[in-house]
């Protein structure tokens, strides 16, 4: 028997790898095949840019596949970017290959256009892929473009100024209110870039306004960053700020939520302070009223006093905080501190959510998950909730989707909460 030359062998069988892995397919029935079959982005501010999004390209037949182009149908009028196997298309990219059983990664960015209309506007393209033996296929690219009124240097209010806008304000680098002017906020939603927040040294009035986070698309596909603590700074009313009002506000997602300083007041009334990533509102040597208002799910405690006064009624403080299970607690309050305190729901995880001090305080008709004391002469009417309970907790509310980070604290009707007129009753 003849031997093979070793070196013959290793030359023979490179040549008929090569020759199977080089064969590309002209056949009308070829095609690629994509990890999806459209990109939907979230919506966006006008002339702001998204995250980058991006899917694959499959060859799965048993030959290569040549593509003569890929291009965006409208590239100059959509505003989408498209990046191909490391290429970039401005409106069309040439010749890409593909090897049996390999594949390519495209990314797509969006900078979305301006719109003229104050409701978010449609934005549609598609990336078509040409292939060599004439066929198309295209991936539909879609979005929202949200026109906006943007404010990109600090907004320094050093007189009196009104923003009465039906369209979102992004706020890039915070509001500062000067001692002796006033900011006055009607019908706003105001978006509030990472890091910016309002420091009031004078006063600010809000009526029907929603203080959140600018980024509107999403940690994961089942969770908004809009459900994620610590996606701004917060609101900070500064030592002897006065007449401070908040009216049918939401404070959401934020560092802090409201923290007041030495000798400043404060007024919220139906307003909601949720998802912080300290404390809800921290009052220091300052004073605050709180009427049908809910504060829930913050690191720090929901309520904080620290030689402070409050008068709180029909309000829930609801301590379920989701990031950590080192979170405070629903109400705190030192010996320095004086609380009156009606018809309010305190509840949370924990079997006590209560941290209080001192004599200074008045409780009645309500519901405290608190362990009873001896001495309930400053406690009227009131509801020692336990976990022993049938309705207690979580069980008050009417969404509690700790999956999905999604929740409701409106009082559903079976809660003894409900019953008794205790904690925010309105219907969100």
């Amino acid at each position: 028997m003849k031997r093979i030359p070793l070196l013959l062998l290793i030359l023979s069988t490179l040549f008929v790898g090569c020759s199977d892995n080089d064969k590309f397919s002209s056949d009308a029935s070829a095609m690629l095949e994509f990890s999806i079959d459209s990109v939907e982005m979230d919506t966006v501010f006008s002339k702001t840019s998204t995250r980058t999004y991006d899917f694959w390209v499959y060859n799965k037949g048993n030959a290569g596949i040549r593509i003569n182009d890929v291009h965006l149908i409208q590239p100059s009028k959509s505003g989408f970017r498209v990046n191909v196997d490391g290429n970039y298309v401005d409106s069309v990219a040439y010749d890409f290959e593909i090897r049996k059983g390999d594949s390519i990664r495209v990314f797509v960015e969006l900078t979305a256009p301006e719109t003229l209309q104050k409701e978010p506007q449609r934005i549609e393209d598609l990336l078509v892929f040409s292939l060599e033996n004439g066929r198309m296929q295209p991936i539909k690219l879609g979005a929202y473009s949200w026109k906006a009124l943007f404010f990109d240097e600090e907004l320094i209010v050093d007189g009196d100024m009104t923003i009465d806008e039906r369209q979102p304000v992004v706020i890039k680098k915070g509001i500062v209110v000067k001692k002796d002017a006033t900011l006055t906020l009607s019908h706003t939603q105001l978006y509030f870039h990472d890091g910016a927040g309002i420091e009031v040294q004078g006063t600010i009035k809000a009526d029907s306004c929603l203080f959140r986070g600018d980024r509107l698309d999403r940690m994961f596909p089942y969770l908004p960053y809009d459900r994620v603590s610590g996606q701004w700074k917060g609101i900070f009313i500064k030592e002897n700020s006065k007449d401070n009002t908040f009216l049918d506000c939401e404070i959401r997602s934020s560092c802090a939520g409201i923290s007041c300083e030495k000798n400043s007041d404060l007024s919220l009334l139906r307003c909601t302070i949720v998802n912080c990533k300290g404390t809800g509102l921290d009052l220091s040597e300052s004073t605050a009223s709180l009427d049908s208002c809910r504060i829930a799910n913050t690191l720090g405690d929901c309520l904080s006093l620290i030689g402070s006064s409050v008068n709180i009624n029909h309000t829930t403080l609801a301590q379920f905080y989701p990031f950590s299970a080192d979170r405070g607690v629903s109400l705190r309050f030192d010996s320095e501190s004086m609380i009156a305190c009606e018809n309010t729901l305190v509840t949370g995880y924990e079997e006590d959510v209560i941290m209080g001090d001192g004599t200074s305080f008045y409780f009645e008709n309500c519901i405290l998950r608190t362990y009873q004391p001896a001495d309930t002469e400053d406690f009227v009417n009131i509801i020692w909730e336990t976990p022993k309970d049938e309705i207690q907790g979580e069980k008050h509310f009417v969404t509690f989707d700790t999956d999905n980070l999604f929740y409701n604290f409106t009082i559903k009707e079976e809660s003894p909460a409900y019953q008794k007129k205790i904690g925010d009753l309105r219907n969100l």
